[in-house]
Parts: C-alpha cells; sequence; structure tokens
C-alpha cells in the first residue's frame, strides 16, 4: 500500500509539472520524465520480488503442525507396591496427553509380579523394586545361574534402564511410643528382645535389603521370632507402623512419605546396598509402541520431579 501510494504521488507530480509546464518542456526533458516513470516500474517490480521471497520464507519458517498421536489400546503397567501413588498419578498425567491409550496398573511385591508374568500374565511393562526381580527375566543373562536361574527370556532387553533409587528407612508409629532413634538402637533392642519390628517376607525386596541389614549387625534371624510381624508387600508393612501393630518398621522412604511415618534413620549402602528400580517393556507385549512411550515419560523430567517429591532419586 505504501509502494503504491508513493508511486501515485511521484507519477501524479510529473503530470503537473507536465500539465503545468508543457509549453515550456522541450523533448529531452519530456524524456527524462518517462524515463523515471520507467525507473519506477522497474524498483516497484523488485519490491514485489523481495515481497513475494519473504513471504515464501515465513512460510517455511513456520512451525510444522503437531504429529497425530498415534498411540492407543490398553497398557498395562506391572510395578511394585512402593510405587503405587506416583505412579496412578503419572498414569493419569500420560493419558490426559494421549486420550486413546488406557494405562492400568498392578501393584505388588517384585517376587510376585514376577511370578504372575512368568506363568504368562498379560503385562506390557514390568518395574521391579530391585534389580533381582528384572534380572531373573533378563534373556541377556542366561547361562548365568546366579541372576537369571530359570533361562528366562522376557524383556525388551535394549529398553531396559535404571529409572529410580530408593532409600531404605526405620519407620515409627505416631508419637513413637518405644522411643526407637536408630537402626543401631534397634539391633541391641532386637538381639535383647526388647522390641516387635514389622518387615517384608524373604521374597519381597524391602524384606531381603531387611535381611541384609541383619547380617550387617549379625543378627539371626531365625532367633527372633517373637520380635518380627512379616508383610506380604512393602504396603502391609508399611500399615502395621501405621496402624502401631509394631514398635517400627523397615521400609521404602517413599512409603513412610506416602503414610506421613516419621524416619528416625535410614540404611547406608554398606548396610544393604543401593536401591535401585529398573524398568523394562517385555517382549510378550501386545503394545510396545504405548510401553516405549511410557517409560520414557517416566524418564523425563516432569515425571522425574514427581518421583523426587516423594522420596525417589530419579536415576534416567
Amino acid at each position: 500500500m505504501k509502494r503504491s501510494l508513493a508511486r501515485i504521488l511521484a507519477l501524479g507530480l510529473m503530470l503537473c509539472l507536465f500539465a503545468g509546464c508543457s509549453a515550456k518542456l522541450g523533448d529531452e526533458t519530456l524524456a527524462r520524465i518517462d524515463g523515471i516513470g520507467e525507473r519506477l516500474d522497474a524498483v516497484e517490480a523488485q519490491l514485489d520480488e523481495m515481497e513475494a521471497a519473504a513471504a515464501e520464507a515465513e512460510t517455511e519458517t513456520e512451525a510444522p503442525a503437531e504429529a497425530e498421536d498415534t498411540l492407543s489400546g490398553k497398557l498395562i503397567v506391572f510395578a511394585a507396591a512402593s510405587m503405587t501413588e506416583t505412579l496412578e498419578k503419572l498414569g493419569e498425567t500420560f493419558m490426559e496427553a494421549h486420550p486413546n491409550v488406557e494405562v492400568v496398573f498392578n501393584f505388588d511385591s517384585s517376587g510376585t509380579l514376577k511370578t504372575q508374568i512368568q506363568e504368562g500374565a498379560d503385562c506390557d511393562l514390568f518395574i521391579s523394586a530391585a534389580p533381582k526381580q528384572m534380572n531373573a527375566m533378563d534373556g541377556s543373562l542366561i547361562g548365568d545361574a546366579e541372576k537369571n536361574p530359570d533361562g528366562l527370556d522376557l524383556i525388551v532387553t535394549d529398553s531396559r534402564v535404571n529409572l529410580l533409587e530408593n532409600k531404605v528407612t526405620l519407620a515409627v508409629p505416631e508419637g513413637n511410643p518405644k522411643g526407637i532413634e536408630s537402626y543401631d538402637q534397634l539391633a541391641e533392642m532386637l538381639a535383647a528382645h526388647d522390641v516387635f519390628l514389622a518387615m517384608g517376607n524373604e521374597d519381597v525386596p524391602v524384606g531381603q535389603y531387611t535381611q541384609k541389614i541383619f547380617a550387617y549387625y549379625g543378627l539371626d534371624e531365625s532367633a527372633m521370632t517373637d520380635c518380627l510381624t512379616y508383610g506380604n508387600n512393602v504396603k502391609e508393612v508399611t500399615t502395621q507402623v501405621s496402624e502401631a501393630a509394631a514398635d517400627c518398621g523397615i521400609i521404602y522412604a517413599t512409603d513412610a512419605f506416602s503414610a506421613g511415618l516419621t524416619i528416625v534413620d535410614e540404611a547406608t549402602a554398606d548396610m544393604c546396598g543401593q536401591v535401585i528400580y529398573p524398568a523394562a517393556v517385555l517382549n510378550i507385549t501386545q503394545n510396545e509402541e504405548a510401553a516405549r512411550a511410557f517409560l520414557e515419560f517416566c524418564s523425563g523430567a516432569e515425571a522425574s520431579a514427581v518421583f523426587e517429591g516423594v522420596g525417589f532419586t530419579a536415576l534416567s
């Protein structure tokens, strides 16, 4: 518009000059006026070309259209009981972003989940509270009788990641009626049969970590049966502590956080090793695309913030 207006004004000026002064203008001057008009035509043509090029470049740099969401169907996730609250929250977020996907969770002890998978349960993604159960299904470890004793090949090995780290804590009921302050004190009280401790079964990761703590202090579990009560998974142990059915319990930091329990001590790596949560897509999956997408989401910044908010340490 500005360019057209400028041209009109310029041509108008030349017409005025021509009309008012034509009697005085010679052929040479008129030729110059014609030349100016031609140059204006050329300049306007160049500006048109530049404007067209700029418009084409702008079109090329526009953000591409959002890719179509191809995820759909049911996604079955087997996960350690200690992940219940956080994964349910993350599952809702994932389904909001992918409305054609239904995420279904099965929470229990990692040992129970591993057995269910081994017996043919439908599952797309497995998240264990310890490497032991994942190792037992990892085909790349066939031949290692200690790690994969049954020679199982049930996971997509290139999908396996160490997702999270947790801590094994000593938690007490409200008010801490027994006055327990540390693992050192707990070991002395167990040796004296002066405490009632809730712990996980031997086939449950949190129970296996507890057994390592007993070994660290030189305690004989078989000699302390009157001091111990067991849970089939960490949630059952946590409930016993919450209800003051036990003087204390050995549970994960995340479960103590979720239940609002007081943590009086935290086990070191020397006492029971690191508490690593591996995750992997199963090679029996019926929805590998969604399983990989959900695992990638759980490894991302948004999910990591949720995990760390309840006591996990994000590793991936």
